[in-house]
């Protein structure tokens, strides 16, 4: 794998929550599904385009990319090998032949200058150690005039899995999860965040736009709540509390959880995000 400066990042995606994701791909699929056509459509990818996949994960968004592109090629980039692993065997199994996977670092990834047409991600933007540097490295990969397109968390509050983590203060440490800014999944939840970072690195013509979608999370309260406490946020959480507290955390969840469940027994939870759009300049004079 080449150079990665983002090693926190690295030891977790392929420690224990990068097994988990890979472990757990259709369910992650399931939670985060109705995002995809909204995110496809905004990169507009079609016809010939060569498309890069940031923070593919098992490399769902990926294989649609590569089937909108269907004289053009899709690339996966991700940090994890257990989950490259996943999407390879996928890509095999469904015969994209116009899909592939690399694993690296968006922030020092050896890209051509260039070689892309569009670049996208399905919440794998959030991580980065420099937004900055990753950004300005994704935009000298895209050609003069390419686009990008990503969704990311916005408030923690408009998220259901985050408000149902929030019913266990009292019982784990949860402290100031999902609060804007931190490093992690909620570090671009305020879009003049994420305008200040894309300027910098060099994008113009930014837009950015909510979008909400319903994720199944289990089938039944209890499944839902073992998932979610599965998770990478759950296990840390649950990791630092004594087993009575676990146990009385593991009960409140899914009685909260249990509110949520519909008559066909799934526990399904709104989703609300940043659904974010910008270019690389066709000419250098156009950067803001």
């Amino acid at each position: 794998m080449p150079d990665v400066v983002n090693t926190q990042q690295s030891q977790a995606w392929n420690g224990p929550e990068g097994s988990h994701w890979a472990r757990n791909q259709d369910r992650w699929n399931a939670v985060n599904e109705g995002f995809n056509e909204p995110l496809l459509d905004a990169a507009g990818i079609t016809g010939g385009h060569r498309v890069l996949d940031l923070g593919c994960g098992s490399g769902q968004t990926t294989r649609l990319a590569a089937v909108r592109a269907p004289q053009g090629h899709a690339l996966g980039l991700d940090l994890s090998g257990p989950m490259l692993a996943a999407a390879r065997a996928r890509v095999e199994r469904e015969g994209i032949a116009n899909a592939s996977f690399a694993q690296g670092d968006a922030q020092v990834y050896p890209f051509e200058a260039g070689a892309f047409d569009v670049a996208v991600s399905r919440f794998g933007v959030m991580f980065f150690a420099d937004p900055v540097a990753a950004f300005g490295n994704v935009g000298r990969a895209l050609r003069p005039g390419g686009r990008l397109a990503f969704v990311c968390p916005a408030d923690a509050a408009l998220n259901g899995w985050v408000v149902a983590m929030a019913s266990l203060r009292g019982f784990l440490p949860v402290g100031d999860f999902g609060r804007p800014g931190l490093p992690g999944m909620f570090s671009l939840a305020a879009p003049d965040r994420i305008r200040e970072v894309l300027a910098a690195s060099g994008f113009t013509g930014i837009s950015i736009n909510q979008a909400q979608a319903y994720g199944t999370w289990g089938h039944g309260a209890e499944d839902a709540a073992e998932f979610l406490l599965g998770t990478g946020p759950g296990h840390h959480l649950m990791e630092q509390a004594d087993p009575a507290a676990r146990a009385q955390a593991r009960r409140i969840l899914t009685d909260h959880l249990r509110a949520q469940q519909a008559a066909d027994g799934t526990v399904r939870l709104r989703s609300t995000s940043w659904l974010v759009t910008a270019n690389r300049p066709a000419d250098p004079s156009d950067r803001l």
